[in-house]
């Protein structure tokens, strides 16, 4: 018989906080990448958000003297951007940007202990623009439980790097996946079939850093993961715990749903697995460091934060990149209709660099099919991820789906506005939901030896007994026949002892 014993993580590593950076409008649709190509084109678009000031060239000081930010806290000049996302359109050839539904959101996480604000001049970078493999196991299904990883021999900072990006179904009806739960982009058969509201991309960065350098050649490595993603251990090489930062973008899948066609990145990769985002801050250290010893609300508000100015939807949404493009980029077609990709990057490519992924440029076009798809639907083999009773540990994404355990009929999504040509969509605030029942009493009862182990925001107590087994094995045959007459059988009795769990 198992029983849960669900203890809150705050027990034994303190509460963790943390804040959701709403930006609903985008400053720009551009090649440009002033963290992997500055003052030159990007290979391919992305979409940005966050100061005004952001350019091909920006750095962290000029995104402070941005007069405006498309994210709701004025304090926050940062610059957070990430590949477009496209739809090619099997009949026309026809390629067009996705509608991007909310904008995106920013989690600040404040996960560890001495959390230290982003020094000025600080940028990063999470994902590889160049991977088109996973070395993992099934990128489409869930993680092994991360108590294993270790022994798995999967917390190199390559392997969590490719855990650290997620694509997670939308369907409002039914229960939400998890954080992270596939990380592969699913075909458009597969989306049509199960996620009737959209897409989201995922993408935790790296919060451990080497307390030395502002950025690296490659622009991870003055960073590196704990050792289970969102929160862990650091490494000893990267020892200051920075902010934990996730960023989730919304897709409008669905309004292509009656169209045939595939779904891509800016950088022509169709399996979602260069999935990448940059990030410079453009926070006033100190302020940040108020912040973070500050701003610890479990609610995740960032209106129930008093040292921030929290403008309205509306006014972040208006704001856009006042430096002119390249002269290169000037009127560039990002948004289609349009025959080739921003950059004339190829479907099923790489940009410019890298190698051939495992689609190849050759990879034809998709042939004309039925509106029916034979895509099984999601396996959800972990605990649905409904949003947690203790505020404080949210399964992030999810405060997009309030569950309603007293009503037979399914929650509705919050309303939302897709983000097309720039133009805004509301992000509408969560309520808090009630504590959880207390959990169900162990049995009284002695066992040999005790193990608690922590993931993410649940600590299972593992209580071991030992049972004595006594098997009768037959030397001549494996299966348990009853011997021949006459015939010798040479059996001996074996004492097996088995260690159970009780969790």
């Amino acid at each position: 018989m198992l029983k849960s014993v669900a203890l809150s993580a705050g027990l034994i590593a303190g509460t963790h906080a943390f804040w959701r950076m709403e930006c609903p409008g985008r400053v720009g649709l551009a090649r440009i990448d002033p963290i992997v190509n500055p003052n030159t084109a990007s290979p391919h678009a992305h979409s940005i958000h966050g100061s005004s000031a952001i350019s091909e060239g920006a750095g962290s000081v000029d995104l402070m003297d941005g007069d405006c930010t498309s994210c709701r806290v004025t304090q926050d000049k940062s610059a957070y951007w990430h590949p477009a996302f496209y739809f090619e359109d099997a009949s026309t050839g026809e390629i067009e940007v996705v509608p991007q539904v909310g904008g995106m959101l920013a989690y600040y996480l404040l996960y560890g202990n001495n959390i230290t604000a982003f020094p000025k001049g600080f940028q990063m970078i999470s994902g590889d623009n160049n991977r088109r493999s996973y070395t993992l196991g099934d990128p489409s299904q869930p993680d092994p439980p991360k108590s294993q990883w270790a022994s798995l021999g999967q917390t190199t900072q390559d392997a969590l790097a490719q855990r650290a990006v997620g694509f997670n179904c939308l369907n409002y009806a039914k229960a939400p996946e998890a954080t992270l739960y596939r990380h592969k982009l699913p075909d458009k058969s597969f989306l049509d079939e199960n996620c009737k509201d959209g897409l989201r991309f995922e993408l935790m960065f790296a919060s451990c850093w080497n307390g030395e350098d502002l950025d690296s050649p490659n622009h991870r490595d003055h960073v590196a993961f704990p050792d289970l993603v969102m929160n862990g251990n650091c490494p000893k090489t990267h020892p200051i715990r920075l902010p934990s930062m996730l960023f989730e973008v919304i897709w409008n899948t669905a309004a292509f749903k009656d169209r045939n066609g595939r779904f891509f990145l800016s950088n022509g990769d169709l399996t979602g697995l260069s999935y990448h985002g940059d990030f410079i801050t453009g926070w006033d250290p100190e302020f940040l460091q108020s912040a973070i010893d500050t701003c610890t609300n479990p609610s995740g508000r960032i209106q129930d934060c008093p040292l921030f100015d929290v403008v309205d939807e509306g006014k972040a949404s208006s704001c856009k990149m006042k430096k002119s493009l390249l002269q290169v980029l000037s009127g560039e077609n990002v948004l289609g209709p349009m025959l080739k990709l921003p950059g004339g990057i190829k479907i099923g490519g790489m940009s410019i660099g890298g190698m051939a992924g495992e689609h190849g440029n050759g990879q034809k076009k998709p042939a004309p099919s039925s509106s029916a798809s034979t895509s099984p639907a999601p396996a959800l083999a972990y605990p649905p991820g409904e949003k947690v009773a203790a505020p404080a540990f949210p399964l992030l994404g999810q405060v997009f789906k309030e569950s309603n355990k007293d009503s037979s009929a399914p929650p509705a999504a919050t309303p939302t506005k897709p983000l097309v040509h720039d133009h805004p969509l509301d992000v509408k605030p969560t309520t808090t939901p009630p504590p959880p029942p207390p959990p169900a009493p162990l049995p009284s009862q002695s066992y040999f030896s005790t193990q608690y182990v922590t993931n993410d925001n649940v600590v299972t107590k593992i209580l071991w007994e030992e049972t004595f087994v006594t098997v009768l094995e037959d030397g001549d045959s494996p299966a348990a026949t009853a011997p021949a007459v006459g015939h010798k059988h040479r059996r001996h009795v074996a004492h097996h002892a088995h260690g159970h769990a009780k969790f």
